[in-house]
């Protein structure tokens, strides 16, 4: 019988191979141009939203007093007792800013989630 040698084989420290979006994440903390470009374009969109949203309300809210003037028969119409120019700006107005607020947090939301779509995104 031959003398067998014993081996041993020693697997070498496998180091975990980091994922793309790994990389990204990185990126994100360590604040390098890609990070600041991915946060920069998350900023800009919510700020375009912001925009967008006010434009809304300044519009809706700020154009009644131009009605108001422009269509006098407006201003004089009345419901319930009540001056329609009381009744849209005192009651109308709240139910308004409400919906509009309820938009623009679902969208900043959906912003939200498609930056984290794009960060966890694997890369090719």
């Amino acid at each position: 019988m031959t003398e067998g040698r014993r081996t041993r084989v020693v697997l070498a420290e496998v180091q975990p191979r980091a994922h793309d979006h790994d990389r990204t994440r990185t990126e994100l903390a360590e604040q390098t141009q890609v990070g600041e470009a991915l946060v920069r374009g998350l900023v800009r969109a919510q700020l375009a939203l912001a925009l967008r949203l006010s434009l809304v309300v300044a519009t809706g809210l700020g154009g009644l007093p131009l009605l108001f003037a422009v269509a006098p028969e407006v201003s004089s119409a009345s419901i319930a007792g009540i001056d329609l120019p009381w009744v849209l700006l005192g009651v109308a107005a709240y139910p308004f800013l409400f919906a509009v607020g309820w938009a623009y947090v679902r969208l900043a939301e959906r912003n939200e989630q498609d930056f984290v779509a794009v960060v966890r995104r694997p890369e090719r």
